[in-house]
C-alpha cells in the first residue's frame, strides 16, 4: 500500500470545518453585535483597549491563530475537490499545490503577524 499525505489534509479539513462551524459564529456575534451595541463591556469600540488585550495575552493570540488558519485549510481542501469535480482532474496536482500552498502561506503570514504584535 502506497503512503499518502491525505490524512494530514483531511484532519486539517475537519478541524477547520469544526472551527468554522462552532467558533466563528460566536466571534461574529461578540465582535459584530454585542461589542458595537455596547452589550458587552462598558466602553464599546475602544480599539486601543482591544489591541492591548490581544497583544498582551498569548492565549488570545493562539486562539486567533487557530481561528484564522484552520478554516484556510478547510477552504483549500474543499476548493481543491470542487475544482477536480468540475472537470479539472488533469491539473489536479497543480490545483493541490496552489490550494494547500495558499493555506500554508496564510498560516506563515499569520505567524509573522502574531509574532510582531
Amino acid at each position: 500500500m502506497a503512503k499518502s499525505n491525505e490524512p494530514i489534509w483531511w484532519s486539517l479539513f475537519s478541524a477547520g470545518g469544526m472551527v468554522a462551524a462552532m467558533v466563528l459564529p460566536i466571534l461574529i456575534v461578540i465582535t459584530g453585535i454585542l461589542v458595537p451595541f455596547g452589550l458587552a463591556g462598558d466602553d464599546p469600540l475602544n480599539f486601543e483597549r482591544i489591541h492591548t488585550a490581544v497583544s498582551q495575552n498569548d492565549s488570545v493570540e493562539l486562539i486567533l491563530f487557530i481561528v484564522i488558519t484552520l478554516p484556510l485549510f478547510h477552504w483549500a481542501h474543499r476548493f481543491r475537490f470542487t475544482l477536480v469535480d468540475v472537470g479539472l482532474k488533469s491539473v489536479s496536482t497543480l490545483i493541490s499545490i496552489l490550494c494547500y500552498g495558499g493555506a500554508i502561506t496564510g498560516t506563515i503570514v499569520s505567524i509573522v503577524v502574531f509574532w510582531n504584535i
